[in-house]
């Protein structure tokens, strides 16, 4: 079992991988095709650790 706040830390290291793998190699997956949208992934990785989080306080 994950302790509190592990969800959002794990859902953070695996985003982060992914932009790194996007700056290195493009995925070519629709919206990142190219190395400078890694930014996308950041803003989707805030924008669900925050969700995450809200979540998690209502629960």
């Amino acid at each position: 079992m994950l302790v509190k706040g592990g969800m959002t830390k794990l859902f953070a290291l695996v985003i982060c991988g992914i932009m790194l793998i996007q700056v290195i190699k493009p995925l070519g997956w629709p919206g990142l095709r190219r190395r400078g949208d890694f930014w996308k992934l950041a803003l989707l990785a805030m924008a669900a650790i925050s969700l995450a989080a809200v979540l998690g306080h209502w629960a």
